[in-house]
């Protein structure tokens, strides 16, 4: 199946490791070209050396305000067009609901949250008919995870925004999708599993709740990610994908 890919230009944040840079690799591999970010500069380069020559790096933090225009101009410039955004970060710290201080909320929010309203508004002011907007949210959209609270409280946020935003786009022909993993075998889901003091038993735990028995790779996120930011899935807008091996269980 021909994704459409071919010769498209996308951004990709957090895309120096985990799930942004899996998702980096298959939109290269099916043919797009991509402007990779992290907030250094030197791993974003070595990003896009990985990547090889349809890649380039920039250094970008989502919490900054420029750098969505930052990174626009980098793919006009280097690529010559703009046709999506995958909305990639670091999840928030751990912690609990009354444990969480007033510094980590706000360090978050400006982060996860309005570091991607923001990418997701710079983007959606410069995209034409056929343009993409993705969000990679988590499963907490749904369900709370444990010991993650402010993950709890952002990501649903961020995914009534994209429906939202979803909505106000559609008529211009400007998709907006939500991707929602859960336990993805990245090093950020290892430092989650650590925390039990017993990885093994904190990931056959979790793994006896997916119905796949078993976590995802980063590369059967990426081929998700890079499905719905193509041209295949022109008539899927709105959407919240979960994408966890079936650990959802609702509809």
């Amino acid at each position: 199946m021909d994704l459409g890919l071919k010769d498209r230009v996308y951004i990709v944040t957090g895309a120096t490791r985990g799930l942004g840079f899996a998702s980096a690799r298959e939109l290269v591999a099916d043919g797009a070209r991509v402007v990779v970010s992290g907030r250094d500069e030197e791993r974003a380069a070595a990003a896009a050396d990985a990547l090889g020559p349809n890649a380039v790096g920039a250094a970008a933090d989502n919490a900054d305000p420029e750098a969505a225009g930052r990174l626009i101009a980098a793919a006009k410039e280097h690529f010559g067009r703009f046709d999506g955004i995958l909305v990639s970060v670091g999840g928030p710290a751990p912690g609990s609901a009354a444990g969480t201080t007033d510094e980590q909320w706000a360090e978050a929010f400006e982060a996860v949250f309005l570091g991607a309203v923001r990418l997701a508004r710079a983007a959606a002011a410069e995209l034409g008919e056929g343009g993409v907007i993705g969000l990679v949210l988590s499963g907490s959209v749904h369900e709370p995870i444990p010991g993650l609270t402010i993950s709890n409280a952002l990501r649903p946020g961020l995914a009534g925004f994209a429906k939202s935003l979803s909505v106000e786009l559609g008529p211009r022909g400007i998709r907006v999708v939500g991707l929602l993993p859960a336990r993805i075998d990245t090093d950020r889901v290892r430092e989650l599993d650590a925390l039990s003091g017993d990885v093994q038993a904190a990931r056959a735990a979790s793994e006896a709740q997916i119905p796949l028995g078993r976590y995802g790779t980063p590369e059967e996120f990426g081929r998700t990610a890079a499905f719905l930011l193509s041209p295949a899935a022109s008539y899927l807008t709105g959407v919240m994908l979960p994408v966890d091996g079936g650990f959802r269980h609702g509809f």
